[in-house]
């Protein structure tokens, strides 16, 4: 573990002291190779399921995929930044280095903390580097008014937590997750118990977002810089999810009575997410909602806590975090020629960059789950699941994957197809650092249908 966290440190001092033209160079190597160390997590030969164990951190087959996730994103967020951020001061392009590396050393610290107490410090931290980073480097006006909203929502969702984890600390005695899982699970009985329960949950959940509690991540979503709005989409939704199956393992099976109203919620998102995304019409909103429709699946998968429910959830989160990370660069090549947000100022792509209309179609065919793709696998192991517990599910479920097939079609013909604008006939030419970007983000995807059992957690 050490390996990979130590050298992430090191690219600190690495951002402030290189030479100003090796800046970006040095970062993203260094980055790179990083992530490609972090490939050997993936060669657990533990019969425990831990592996490279010390005290305090340590990896199994849960957070090895998200860890790999969160190392991987470095230099794609390293490369996505350059050409906003060649305008500015070279001791903001340092300082912006520092925070997003400083983000990324927190993640792995969150993702491979053996103790419930330092993932919960360490998922408050992520905090503070992702608002520097909207608050900073974000586009538009309203992105104080974004920070603050993100702040609220999570930092209100995650004080419940805490006191939830004090009480597990008193009747378990122990909060180390490597042994919390060969202890009795807690029954939820009383009313009181109920109320604890939801406290463990609200902060995951707030952070997922389930449908209610996401009014966040749209906005946070639009006024962050491209960086921002990757690292959000692809890791930061999946500490929410990563949280809630940890503590699912102590707390036991849950009534329905408990169970009910978060399931109604998480699978009408799905629903009312995806059909507000078929009225948007700023892109980068659409592909937040996107994200909120998809969570609401794997918050799904989650909650029924069955071995497929889980399998599909974490599958899910892996195949989502590439696939709408892709669509937010995209949206950034876009946004980074046309200046503006607004689908209907920017059609016809095809005629101009037909390259990344390659791209868009790929991204965009990942995004309503094709097979074989990765996408495909979670969202059908969540809806067996689903099925399987209550039949009714599927009518939600059912609707809420049609929806999707239509707006993911819809981006694609609004954006890509037509007539060219006249306002548009002057282009710049997309570039190989555009191009490299998708293909580093979709070759995990294809190399994944190979292996799926990689991204299927503790029941491969």
């Amino acid at each position: 573990m050490l390996k990979i966290l130590v050298p992430t440190l090191l690219l600190i001092p690495t951002a402030w002291l290189v030479h100003n033209k090796w800046l970006w160079t040095t970062t993203l190597v260094q980055s790179f190779l990083i992530a490609l160390m972090s490939l050997t997590w993936l060669n657990n030969t533990s019969e425990t399921g831990w592996n490279t164990l010390n005290f305090f951190i340590a990896t199994d087959p849960l957070s090895t995929p998200l860890l790999i996730l969160s190392c991987w994103l470095l230099p794609l967020m390293i490369l996505a930044s350059q050409k906003h951020l060649s305008l500015e001061p070279l001791t903001r392009q340092r300082g912006f280095i520092v925070i997003i590396t400083t983000l990324q050393s927190f993640l792995i610290l969150a993702f491979g903390a053996t103790e419930f107490i330092m993932f919960y410090i360490m998922f408050e931290a992520t905090l503070i580097p992702t608002l520097l980073v909207i608050t900073r480097w974000g586009n538009q006006m309203e992105r104080l008014n974004a920070g603050i909203y993100f702040l609220f929502y999570t930092l209100a969702g995650s004080l419940p937590l805490l006191i939830a984890l004090m009480m597990l600390q008193n009747n378990m005695e122990t909060l180390s997750l490597l042994t919390l899982q060969y202890s009795k699970p807690l029954l939820v009985l009383s009313l009181g118990d109920k109320l604890w329960w939801a406290g463990c949950m609200i902060a995951f959940l707030v952070k997922m977002p389930l449908y209610g509690v996401h009014l966040w991540l749209p906005k946070a979503h639009v006024e962050a810089p491209i960086a921002g709005s990757m690292v959000l989409a692809a890791v930061l939704l999946k500490l929410g999810g990563y949280g809630m199956m940890r503590l699912m393992a102590v707390l036991g099976p849950l009534s329905k009575e408990v169970i009910y109203p978060f399931m109604i919620l998480a699978l009408w998102g799905v629903i009312m997410t995806g059909s507000a995304c078929l009225r948007q019409t700023d892109l980068k909103a659409l592909i937040a909602y996107s994200s909120v429709s998809h969570m609401g699946l794997v918050a799904g998968g989650i909650l029924i806590q069955t071995p497929w429910g889980f399998t599909g959830a974490l599958a899910l989160m892996i195949a989502h975090g590439l696939t709408s990370s892709a669509l937010f660069c995209l949206a950034n090549t876009n946004y980074e020629r046309t200046h503006s947000r607004t689908m209907l100022l920017a059609r016809g792509l095809q005629i101009a960059l037909p390259l990344m209309t390659s791209w868009w179609f790929f991204t965009s065919l990942a995004n309503l789950a094709l097979p074989p793709l990765p996408n495909l696998m979670g969202e059908l192991a969540i809806l067996t699941s689903l099925f399987n517990w209550s039949p009714w599910t599927l009518i939600l479920t059912g609707a809420g994957t049609l929806i999707t097939a239509m707006y993911s079609l819809y981006v694609f013909l609004m954006s890509q197809r037509g007539p060219l604008p006249q306002h548009m006939f002057y282009l710049a030419p997309s570039h190989t650092r555009e191009h490299l970007l998708m293909v580093l983000h979709l070759a995990p995807l294809i190399l994944i249908m190979f292996k799926p059992t990689l991204i299927w957690g503790w029941f491969a």
